[in-house]
């Protein structure tokens, strides 16, 4: 199969290019419009197929393509795959703001072709592990260093993998949901949204200005609690705590979900399925919401 990469920066090098380089039978194309990162990236992946032109890429007939491209270019990028026919793994967030997330997923819905969004949190084995766990409350923190900023940036590009883990874990339908934030001069540094139903509450966490980097997830009930730490460590406490690493030898890829969605967006697309995106524009809408919120009080 033909598959291109477009955008080559950090998470296209770190978490995609050596998935895709490892799996048999791709041919692999590269684009992105600075001839020295082309070449850079080109020479140390030992890929060929490089290509400084959407158009030149889209000559290729290719079978599907991963967009890591900086935000404000997912859609002008997307569409042109789209209306081409070629399946789209793009990303997170879709688009910037909701209409443009709405279109993506709207004109692959017309088209039939697929559009898949990267949540890898999703895939992550410490995160599934979850699901089988009770979950009347649910506690997430994403936290970062130094890093207050737009609210709209920063929940689009950031606080959007807390929102859909979120999403993905709880246990019913959302009946109140709760937005809380401190703002300075127009820069946001922490945020807080809670989301409640039937006998459960999920509180998502991110704190820009927390003197750590770090991740946190805790999933509790019924007198039990398992706790994740950096999508690594998985400590259940029932009684004593019991913790568990993982393996020495598990790729970092396969432990934060990586290697799974990639394998899933690619299995779909040999075996001709479909995947829709309507799910993930839930995730977005949610965001929008909390934009909202945000800029309203500030």
């Amino acid at each position: 199969m033909k598959i291109a990469v477009i955008g080559l920066g950090d998470i296209a090098q770190k978490a995609y290019l050596p998935v895709l380089g490892a799996q048999p039978g791709l041919e692999l194309h590269l684009h992105t419009r600075s001839r020295a990162t082309l070449d850079r990236v080109g020479d140390a992946y030992r890929i060929a197929n490089r290509h400084p032109t959407l158009d030149g890429l889209l000559d290729q007939g290719l079978d599907a393509a991963f967009v890591h491209a900086p935000t404000d270019h997912h859609v002008a990028i997307a569409e042109r795959l789209l209306e081409a026919g070629v399946p789209v793994y793009l990303d997170k967030p879709l688009a910037a703001d909701l209409a443009g997330a709405e279109r993506l997923v709207r004109l692959a819905a017309d088209r039939r072709v697929s559009l898949m969004t990267g949540f890898n949190r999703r895939y992550a084995p410490a995160y599934t592990q979850c699901l089988d766990h009770p979950r009347d409350l649910i506690l997430m923190q994403k936290n970062r260093i130094g890093l207050p900023g737009a609210a709209r940036t920063f929940v689009y590009d950031d606080f959007i993998h807390v929102v859909d883990t979120l999403r993905f874990l709880l246990p019913g339908a959302v009946e109140d949901t709760a937005v809380r934030a401190k703002t300075r001069d127009g820069a946001v540094h922490h945020l807080v949204l809670q989301l409640s139903g039937d006998g459960f509450t999920a509180i998502g966490v991110m704190n820009r200005m927390s003197g750590s980097a770090e991740e946190r997830l805790e999933v509790s009930g019924e007198d039990t609690k398992r706790e994740v730490l950096n999508i690594a460590e998985v400590i259940d406490h029932k009684g004593q705590p019991t913790l568990r690493r993982r393996g020495d030898w598990v790729p970092v890829a396969r432990q934060r979900g990586f290697e799974q969605i990639i394998l899933t967006f690619l299995d779909a697309v040999r075996a001709g399925e479909v995947l829709s995106a309507w799910d993930a524009l839930e995730t977005h809408k949610l965001c929008e919401r909390v934009v909202e919120a945000i800029t309203d009080k500030g």
